[in-house]
């Protein structure tokens, strides 16, 4: 099993950039594959990204695709989103999972980090 610790988030200007990290603790993490949720107030925890175990598969939501990129170090057990060209409708508080498969679902992510706030001002 992995903790895991969401950082980087912060206030940015629409059409600015931001990275997020996730770092993970445990000798396991390089098995699991990843991915970003994002939850805004009063909404639903929504997919935004998946990154397979080696790092050589990654999904997006329509919503992310062409802005966001994910990535991994398993070298450093850490899982990052760039996000670029950031809009207000970004504006959430960004969580990072573990699943031990493949899934965009949020119910079947294994470990969950307790989120960071991003917050994209007009």
């Amino acid at each position: 099993q992995v903790q895991l610790v969401e950082s980087g988030g912060g206030l940015v200007q629409a059409g600015g950039s931001l990275r997020l990290s996730c770092a993970a603790s445990g000798r396991t993490f390089s098995i699991y594959a990843m991915g970003w949720f994002r939850q805004a107030p009063g909404l639903e925890r929504e997919f935004v990204a998946h990154i397979s175990a080696s790092g050589g598969r990654t999904h997006y939501a329509d919503s992310a695709k062409g802005r966001f990129t994910i990535s991994r170090d398993n070298a450093k057990n850490t899982v990052y989103l760039q996000m670029n060209s950031l809009k207000p409708e970004d504006t959430a508080v960004y969580y990072c999972a573990a699943i031990r498969g493949v899934s965009s679902s949020a119910a079947a992510y294994d470990y969950w980090g307790t989120g960071t706030q991003v917050t994209v001002s007009s």
